[in-house]
């Protein structure tokens, strides 16, 4: 998905996919991986604890935290090779988000529900270095709207997650966002849906989705959040969420 989110923001600049795209791509993939190695590292002992986790190879013990280590390095080695060839910036926007996600982030959400709103910086990012790769200025409008759109994007996202694995959480002592006796869809989570879908219907207005398919391409992007607030829905909305940036992918991809 970071993969993914980088090859949106490089196809915003540049319209259409080359052989750079492609190195991008794979470096991103790498430096994520990397990330997701050293991760479960790190948190072993509470990946242990918690049912959806506990068969990684690290937590499972089979491999060593020395092996999972070496792998980490390697693929980090990978994606910083393959994304120094894309330039100076997205190779450093893509080391700083990994180091935002192992030495802030996975320490933080030990300790508050609310480091979720610190983490979603990463998730946000991939677009940007994909942009900067294509010769994008950071700071225009469409690349800061983009990244805007996925942070707000993976609070929902996490937080259906962490619902649906709640009893994992609560075995790790991990701090929720809900208390056990919480009943409905969370005002909080609410929140962040309406935010979301507002930001996403500003791609058309403001050029980021063009043609006749804009409108659907927008329908398709909030009607899984629309649907989370039913019950009855919720798996279906679950999964539309998560493949949320690889939909806006394939929307930057269709747009003249």
């Amino acid at each position: 998905m970071n993969a993914a989110a980088a090859l949106g923001g490089y196809l915003l600049c540049r319209t259409r996919p080359d052989s750079k795209a492609l190195v991008l791509c794979a470096g991103v993939a790498l430096m994520a991986c990397a990330a997701s190695a050293f991760n479960q590292v790190l948190e072993r002992d509470l990946d242990a604890l918690m049912t959806r986790t506990r068969v990684r190879p690290v937590a499972s013990g089979e491999l060593g935290p020395l092996g999972g280590l070496s792998i980490a390095l390697l693929a980090l080695g990978g994606g910083v090779l393959l994304l120094n060839q894309s330039g100076l910036l997205p190779l450093c926007l893509a080391l700083f988000t990994l180091l935002w996600y192992l030495l802030i982030y996975t320490p933080l959400k030990r300790l508050t529900p609310f480091a979720l709103l610190v983490g979603a910086v990463c998730g946000a990012l991939p677009p940007l270095i994909g942009w900067s790769a294509a010769g994008g200025a950071p700071a225009d409008f469409r690349i800061v709207l983009l990244c805007g759109i996925l942070y707000l994007w993976q609070v929902p996202h996490f937080w259906m997650l962490q619902k649906r694995y709640a009893e994992d959480y609560r075995r790790a002592g991990v701090p929720l966002f809900v208390p056990r006796s919480f009943r409905g869809p969370a005002p909080f989570l609410v929140l962040w849906l309406l935010a979301t879908v507002a930001a996403t219907l500003m791609l058309p207005v403001f050029g980021l989705i063009a043609g006749q398919n804009a409108p659907l391409w927008c329908l398709a992007f909030c009607l899984p959040l629309l649907l989370y607030p039913f019950e009855r829905w919720e798996g279906a909305a679950f999964a539309g969420v998560n493949i949320f940036p690889a939909l806006l992918t394939l929307a930057l991809y269709g747009t003249p």
